[in-house]
Order: structure tokens, then C-alpha cells, then sequence
């Protein structure tokens, strides 16, 4: 068993004083020695953190003594280290970003636990439809789904019209994401625009392969912390990514190390080291370019970063 854990975790439920959360909940993961990213918003909590098995141990048991937050289900994976270099805890408008005429709180599609939705994945008469973004899916997604091409959930109206078809059609319509997060308002959306017999995959495509193995997800999921990817299908596994430089078959996703470039793309370890990080040779001459230590993982630099500037800096985009 591994020392670390990675926590992903969201929960849509009022929060009145954000900003007198958003500290005590900083200084609970700096006392715990936490890192990772928060999201406070008044509609809820979303958060993905790291630490040793016992920290995180005691930061579950406190999120889930606070009544508001009692319902918080965490997707748990072990991990040799700290899976973030970093810790930020930050209050915004939506604990994901959607800009959405939706409340997941009045309405949302039918919650699939993993069981019932590897049961249902390929009745005939279910479609199932990933709400995650282009760079995401193109590295991992499952058989047969249908995807977007767009950059973020704020496009998802752009391309409501290429599923128009499955009104009225008496499909199930399953969306998934990651961890949840983004079908919780997806969904919500879909019922809005008259679709209907509308199901999510509760706890995404983490806890799917958790507790059901992965079955079926082909590639490899794309994570938002140092991993970058993480597998998922432990049942049948395939790749599907091919490398941006030359082709062959990979997984391995990096960001593009000229910082003005900073694409999300599969490229394959000795094209990696080849290209120093780059993904084109106009990138790899970029004057700006970052030193590539073989991850292609880049975290963001703060010259004044220190653990607890955030207790100076707690509004992130939040108005108030």
C-alpha cells in the first residue's frame, strides 16, 4: 500500500460566508499539511487534494462532521508521493466553471451508480455522451461515446445541436466527466433543452474505474494534478492516443513547454526527450521555453508563493 493519497471530491450545497470559509478551510490543509486545489463558491465545494493516508483520513472526518458537507463522496487513489506541488484554496462564482442557466440543486439528470451504469453501457438504447473537454477525451474516453470538440463546459450550448437527433428518439442519454462535477450541470442543461430520459454517471469516470475496474474506458483518463493521466481500465485497456510527433501509440499526455504554447497533447518519451519538451520545432526554439525534466508537467510559478498567501489573497474571482 502506497503512503499518499489523491482526493477528488465535489458537493453542490449552500455556503453563506465563503470568505470565512475559504480561510478555515486553508488553514485545516496547512495544519494537515494538504496540498492541492479548493473551490468555494455559494453553490458548493469542489476540491482535489494530496497528502499522507492519515491527513487525509482526518481531512475527510472533518469535512463530513460539518452537517454541510456530510454528503461529500470521495474517489480515493493511492499514490508514492504528493500528487501537487502547490496548495490553493480560492472562492469563485461556481465551483465549475459554466456560466449555465441551471441550479443542480432543483434539477439534474438521474444519478448512475457505477454498477448500474456498467449494466446499462451498452443497452442499444443508451448513448452515452462525454461532457469533458477536446484534450481530455482525446486521451481516454469511453467505447463508443459521443464527444465535443470545445475547450471548456461554457461551449457546451454550441454543441447541444450536434445531439438534437436524440430527442424524442426514447434513448437514455448517460453523460460523464471525470469525478462528476461538470454532468451535475450538463445534465442539467440537456433537461432544460428538452431532452429527456437524461442519467450521469455519479462520480465519473474515477470512481467507475475504482469500483467497477474501468471496463470499456479506452485510453487513459486525464487528471488535473502532476500524474497528468491516470489509468483507469484494468478490465480490458487500449490505447487510443497516438503521439503528436510521430505517430506511434501512447498515453503519455504533456504540456507543450513553450509557455505560449502550453498545448495538452500526447507525446511519446523519446519524442519527449527529442523535442525537449516541445511540440514542434518552433516551440522548441521558443526563447521562452522551459526546461524539460521528462514529465512535461509544468506547474504555475508564483514569485511570492509561500503555503499561507492565500490568507491575504482569499477572493480569487469571487465579487462581493
Amino acid at each position: 500500500m502506497k503512503a499518499y493519497r489523491i482526493l477528488l471530491y465535489y458537493l453542490y450545497t449552500p455556503i453563506e460566508d465563503c470568505l470565512a470559509y475559504r480561510e478555515e478551510h486553508h488553514r485545516f490543509c496547512l495544519e494537515n499539511n494538504l496540498l492541492g486545489r479548493v473551490i468555494v463558491a455559494p453553490e458548493g465545494l469542489n476540491g482535489t487534494v494530496s497528502g499522507l493516508a492519515e491527513d487525509c483520513q482526518r481531512y475527510m472526518d472533518w469535512l463530513h462532521a460539518d452537517p454541510r458537507f456530510a454528503a461529500i463522496q470521495f474517489k480515493i487513489e493511492e499514490h508514492e508521493q504528493h500528487a501537487f506541488h502547490k496548495l490553493h484554496v480560492r472562492v469563485k462564482e461556481e465551483i465549475v466553471n459554466s456560466d449555465l442557466p441551471v441550479d443542480p440543486l432543483k434539477e439534474t439528470g438521474v444519478h448512475l451508480e457505477p454498477n448500474e451504469f456498467r449494466r446499462l453501457m451498452n443497452d442499444p438504447d443508451v448513448v452515452l455522451v462525454d461532457m469533458r473537454s477536446n484534450y481530455e477525451h482525446n486521451v481516454g474516453k469511453f467505447k463508443g461515446a459521443i464527444t465535443f470538440d470545445m475547450e471548456n463546459l461554457r461551449e457546451l450550448p454550441d454543441h447541444v445541436a450536434e445531439i438534437e437527433h436524440l430527442k424524442g428518439s426514447g434513448k437514455k442519454i448517460i453523460t460523464y466527466c471525470t469525478g462528476g462535477i461538470k454532468c451535475e450541470k450538463a445534465s442539467a442543461y440537456l433537461l432544460h433543452q428538452g431532452f429527456e430520459n437524461v442519467y450521469q454517471l455519479h462520480g465519473g469516470i474515477i470512481r467507475y474505474g475504482l469500483e467497477e475496474g474501468g471496463e470499456n474506458f479506452d485510453g487513459e483518463c486525464y487528471v488535473f494534478d502532476g500524474r497528468v493521466t491516470a489509468p483507469v481500465n484494468h478490465v480490458n485497456p487500449e490505447i487510443i492516443s497516438t503521439c503528436h510527433v510521430c505517430g506511434t501509440t501512447t498515453s503519455r499526455m504533456v504540456n507543450c513547454a513553450n509557455p505560449e504554447c502550453n498545448e495538452h497533447l500526447p507525446i511519446c518519451e523519446q519524442c519527449g526527450w527529442d523535442m525537449d519538451g516541445a511540440c514542434s520545432d518552433t516551440c522548441r526554439t521558443h526563447p521562452r521555453k522551459r526546461p524539460y525534466n521528462g514529465q512535461g508537467y509544468y506547474p504555475k510559478k508564483f514569485e511570492d508563493y509561500t503555503p499561507v498567501m492565500g490568507f491575504k489573497s482569499a477572493q480569487g474571482s469571487f465579487k462581493v
